[in-house]
């Protein structure tokens, strides 16, 4: 059922937001690719992370750049975490309490208040903007007692695509 929402989901943010799939004019960002095993998986933790990758991945086409795939904020990964840790909770309830080590730990990440730090400390960019409340200091405490041998993790992302007839017009157009 979950499944079935969150390919709702996808179809909803193409059709409400259709501004993010625009860049110069051009549409962009209409097919989005996953691995196919993603979308057909019933594991509740890949569920989780398609909802991840989705969020992302539309989180880069806002940012835009001459290569949305490569766009990196503070924003996107967090809102991106955080929609991965909304959905996992969700998964849990559904699949009778199942299990998954990493996506455990970052919701006593979140528990404790240091999502924020997370992101940044394991996934974040000197160019990146943070707010200036996000307290690394007592987030590398925190962690030296409860993240002992942690490894962060990014377990799928997608990515967002022309249409075939955009690129051909493209390469036509040269």
């Amino acid at each position: 059922m979950l499944r079935i929402s969150t390919i709702l989901a996808c179809l909803l943010v193409g059709a409400c937001q259709s501004d993010i799939y625009v860049r110069d004019g051009v549409t962009d960002g209409d097919t989005f690719y996953l691995a196919q095993d993603a979308m057909l998986d019933p594991d509740p933790a890949l569920q989780a992370w398609v909802t991840y990758s989705l969020m992302k991945s539309a989180c880069q086409l806002e940012l835009g750049g001459s290569n949305p795939a490569r766009a990196s904020s503070y924003a996107c990964e967090l809102t991106a975490r955080q929609q991965l840790l909304d959905a996992w909770a969700e998964q849990r309830v559904a699949a009778d309490g199942v299990e998954d080590d990493y996506l455990d730990t970052l919701s006593e990440v979140r528990t404790a208040g240091y999502l924020e730090e997370y992101v940044v400390y394991y996934f974040g960019s000197r160019r990146w903007q943070v707010p200036g409340d996000v307290d690394l200091n007592a987030f590398r405490r925190w962690q030296g007692e409860h993240l002992e041998h942690h490894r962060a993790s990014t377990r799928i992302i997608g990515s967002w695509n022309y249409r075939e007839r955009v690129i051909e017009a493209s390469r036509a157009s040269r």
